[in-house]
């Protein structure tokens, strides 16, 4: 009787290896490498960034939610129509953020370059990061979505380019690139991840880790001042004065796309030096 004999699996193709805690290395250079060959494929030079809230709605949908419990009569369908009423403020936000990734792509879209500059580049799941994808698609432009694998969301969005779509493990490595080709951040009213995102890398420039001209935008003046009490921070000696002049707060399209395209074209539109 003839034996036959299987050969074992090449280390490369050994799922059980690489999904260890021995291979934990080689998945962390994975979301370094990867990323890196199909960023140099598609001529990626630089992004700006959309941070925000995945929780936010499209006006469109926020209406919906206000017209479906606007006649309720319960304390619970009186406590949904307040949520649906805030939830349709908020719907602003998503709107001026797909207005805003629109007319940066299509100001992008207008440089005498071969690589693509400026891309707009979100976490690519839904809320303030889908309207970031929104806006460049609907400028007939590409976007990045750096998708994060968690529990309770997320899918990558639509609007996404396909091989522009990244799936990661590692949160540190999404924000390794976030902050890596970004020239230009924008953040929307968000939660937790938002702030932790944004605070991110508001140390990485306080503290010198960030050397690049790197324009911080922080949308929604009103929102976030009740959020966070920037001053009571300088009152307790926990930031100087100084420390504000890192990001600008912006509550309009108009002036966001002024201060970015301004940065953009004082610091790298006409200057081909790398500040990676």
């Amino acid at each position: 009787m003839k034996i036959e004999h299987k050969a074992p699996p090449k280390a490369y193709n050994n799922l059980q290896f690489l999904n260890s805690t021995d291979a934990r290395t080689i998945r962390i250079l994975s979301e370094f490498y990867e990323p890196q060959a199909r960023f140099e494929k598609n001529k990626i030079r630089d992004t700006v960034v959309f941070f925000g809230s995945a929780r936010i709605l499209c006006k469109k949908d926020a209406l919906k939610k206000v017209n479906e419990f606007k006649n309720g009569k319960t304390p619970a369908a009186k406590k949904n129509f307040e949520v649906a009423l805030k939830q349709l403020e908020m719907s602003q936000y998503y709107e001026d953020a797909v207005e805003l990734s629109k007319r940066l792509t299509k100001w992008s879209m207008s440089l005498p370059v071969d690589e693509k500059r400026f891309i707009v580049c979100s976490g690519g799941g839904p809320g303030i990061m889908e309207a970031a994808n929104k806006g460049a698609r609907l400028a007939n432009g590409h976007s990045i979505g750096l998708n994060i694998s968690i529990p309770f969301e997320q899918f990558v969005n639509k609007y996404v380019d396909p091989s522009l779509a990244f799936e990661f493990h590692y949160f540190f490595m999404r924000k390794f690139w976030f902050a890596f080709l970004a020239k230009a951040l924008v953040a929307f009213p968000g939660g937790f991840g938002t702030l932790d995102e944004m605070m991110e890398v508001i140390t990485l420039i306080q503290t010198g880790k960030l050397s690049k001209p790197l324009k911080v935008i922080v949308y929604g003046e009103k929102y976030w001042r009740e959020v966070m009490n920037f001053e009571a921070l300088i009152e307790h000696g926990m930031i100087s004065k100084e420390d504000l002049k890192i990001f600008d707060f912006c509550s309009t399209v108009d002036e966001a796309f002024e201060k970015i395209t301004s940065h953009f074209k004082k610091h790298y539109a006409n200057n081909h030096k790398s500040y990676k």
